[in-house]
């Protein structure tokens, strides 16, 4: 869903004594509306006068400021995507003089509790032990940042964090924040370079950075308009390349139909094929699957990655239980069918949440690995991991006629450009196919 920004004359409260309205940026985004006030106040004929070729000097300067909060807005929103309102009023919002902050309140910095329990992770995360110098330092933003991660239970993340810090520091040191201009990212981006790292690696540890200077702005650690080196006019991110990874139809064919002697390179093929007909479910949610999720002729399940992100909003997923998984859950599953009981016994109660992140991971390798073994029996050229099982589902409903909203909410997507990247490479391979038909009839 696309994040729309505009000036609107707020006329609901007329100030008496002047006989003017606030003006104020309104920004819409996934259904949420806000207005953010700006210092200027207007009368509805002042501000119809916008549109008229000739004004008055002093109102001049005011469309001109207020063109300019737009542009701000507009170049936030095209350069952060998918858009966060926080991350949007600390860069955008936050100490800008052309807004009225005594109606902004800052939100309060936010503390790791003492009470959680860290000692699971430090032998994971060396970072807990390094020594800050100050704030400010690389080394205790991205702790922080990290601890914050942990205690939501997003390990993946938290350790892309740590990497990313990792590889900074190798740069030059646990620098300060303010240290990192622009002028630091681009010499990082050729150190990068050469070391033999794509710029699709570059943008994943650089992503996690530009989210710890959103976060040091929004704690008021640093300020936006001094420090922020990220952005248009300013360090671009590069943006990874949008590779092929859906499988055709003959190669999935081939697949399905292949037999391995091995078991566990079977078992592995089955449970890749699992996550490709469950709307290509992802090895998390397929491993922490209970039996109250098959309801029926029917599984249904929350993916535990919008159950964090879109609380209150996200739609289950659904998924009809066809004969070849009802297949896969009868050989492979547990055979103890009470509410709670895992579909599939990887995993077990009690084990911690560094134990389950472990433990998804080796299902994760368990597959891929037995994927290598039937792509090369098969003589396949194209990479077979679990998230080209993904990519190959929403492919083929794409070629079967569905819309981008069926698939989006078959994938579970909140929103609807994370589906539209998934798509780009069939509308790619579609344009292709359509351009060497425009001259068939030069072929005979």
């Amino acid at each position: 869903m696309s994040t729309s920004v505009s000036i609107v004359l707020d006329t609901r409260r007329m100030k008496s004594k002047t006989g003017t309205y606030p003006v104020k940026l309104r920004v819409i985004s996934k259904r949420v509306t806000k207005d953010y006030p700006t210092i200027f106040d207007l009368s509805e004929a002042d501000y119809k006068k916008f549109s008229a070729p000739r004004i008055n000097q002093e109102l001049a300067e005011v469309r001109a400021k207020l063109q300019d909060i737009k542009q701000q807005a507009e170049n936030f929103v095209t350069d952060n995507r998918p858009f966060e309102f926080s991350e949007f009023e600390a860069e955008v919002i936050m100490d800008n003089p052309l807004f009225k902050q005594k109606e902004w309140k800052r939100p309060a910095a936010s503390v790791s509790p003492d009470e959680f329990d860290y000692s699971p992770f430090i032998k994971r995360f060396p970072i807990f032990e390094e020594q800050h110098p100050n704030q400010t330092s690389l080394s205790l933003v991205y702790l922080e940042y990290i601890k914050k991660l942990l205690q939501q239970a997003r390990i993946g993340n938290a350790i892309n964090y740590l990497r990313s810090y990792r590889s900074l520091k190798s740069f030059r040191g646990n620098v300060q924040l303010e240290e990192i201009t622009v002028s630091y990212l681009y010499q990082y981006e050729q150190w990068m370079m050469a070391k033999g790292n794509t710029k699709t690696t570059i943008g994943i540890v650089l992503c996690p950075l530009r989210a710890i200077f959103n976060e040091a702005i929004e704690l008021g650690l640093i300020k936006r308009d001094k420090h922020y080196p990220f952005g248009r006019r300013r360090y671009q991110i590069p943006g990874s390349r949008n590779l092929k990874k859906a499988l055709d139809a003959s190669d999935l064919e081939r697949i399905y139909r292949y037999q391995p002697e091995d078991p566990l390179v079977q078992k592995g093929k089955d449970l890749w094929f699992f996550c490709y007909l469950a709307n290509g479910m992802n090895v998390k949610d397929m491993v922490h699957l209970k039996q109250k999720n098959l309801q029926g002729e029917y599984l249904i399940f929350e993916r535990a990655k919008t159950e964090r992100t879109a609380r209150g909003s996200a739609r289950p997923v659904v998924v009809y239980l066809s004969e070849d998984l009802l297949r896969i859950i009868n050989r492979y599953g547990n055979k103890f069918r009470k509410p709670n009981e895992f579909v599939f016994p990887f995993m077990q109660q009690g084990l911690t949440l560094l134990e389950q992140f472990d433990l998804v991971n080796y299902i994760r390798r368990v597959i891929n690995d037995s994927m290598v073994k039937v792509k090369e029996a098969l003589e396949i050229d194209k990479k077979i991991t679990t998230i080209v099982s993904r990519h190959t589902f929403s492919t083929h409903l794409k070629r079967a006629g569905a819309s981008t909203e069926f698939i989006q909410e078959a994938l579970g997507h909140t929103d609807k450009r994370t589906t539209e990247n998934y798509l780009d490479s069939f509308e790619n391979e579609l344009k292709k196919e359509f351009a060497l038909k425009l001259t068939q009839f030069g072929k005979g």
